[in-house]
């Protein structure tokens, strides 16, 4: 069974992350008080309700106490996230992910139990700044503080070559775990796969070493 997620608070952020959950086969309800940015995205949603998000007896009454996880993405109004944040883990929202503009913010959001907090601007400049460094890496999603998946074009050196004659690992420590070729993904990869002009390697790794092969 999928998750069921609730987005409360519809900025660009918020209706990102609802619309693209929604696209993966999960159940999900936003919350906005805003009646504009409910009606635009009722259709690519399970529910979109028009409600403030920061009475109490409203959001109860939403019976969100039955989804798995909460995002308060209200970021810019910091009282009314953390006054959310606060309603959904006392409703007994076991996983709740919360929007923060800077270090304090977040910092009053894990002491009222958000289990992660997010800042999808700082977070985005950085991918930005990372991808610019390199015009060979075309995506970079972190996974944890120290490791990443990184999308990274052929060299001329790889080119006609297998990946067992590359030896990713041995080179630069990382692991290829897949090899997008036009519009498909091969996961299967094979070790002797002759590696074409165009193909783009997806390797798993320690940032340092990802970083070595961005320079390479």
């Amino acid at each position: 069974m999928s998750k069921q997620f609730v987005v409360i608070g519809c900025g660009r952020f918020g209706q990102s992350v609802a619309i693209k959950l929604a696209e993966m086969g999960s159940e999900v309800m936003v919350v906005d008080d805003n009646e504009e940015i409910i009606q635009s995205i009722s259709d690519k949603v399970t529910y979109a309700v028009q409600a403030d998000a920061t009475d109490e007896n409203a959001i109860k009454a939403l019976g969100i106490r039955n989804f798995d996880v909460a995002i308060v993405t209200i970021g810019s109004d910091i009282q009314s996230s953390i006054l959310v944040t606060l309603l959904v883990k006392e409703m007994g929202i076991k996983h709740i992910v919360a929007k923060a503009q800077n270090a304090a913010h977040a910092k009053v959001l894990y002491k009222i139990g958000a289990n992660r907090v997010v800042f999808p601007e700082k977070e985005m400049g950085i991918k930005v700044a990372k991808g610019l460094l390199s015009s060979n890496v075309l995506e970079l999603i972190d996974l944890a503080p120290e490791f990443s998946i990184l999308e990274i074009r052929m060299n001329d050196q790889w080119i006609g070559k297998s990946l067992v004659e590359i030896n990713m690992r041995r080179e630069y420590s990382v692991s290829v775990i897949a090899i997008r070729r036009g519009d498909d993904i091969d996961i299967n990869v094979e070790p002797d796969r002759v590696l074409l002009k165009d193909d783009v390697l997806v390797v798993v790794g320690h940032n340092k070493d990802l970083q070595k092969l961005e320079k390479r």
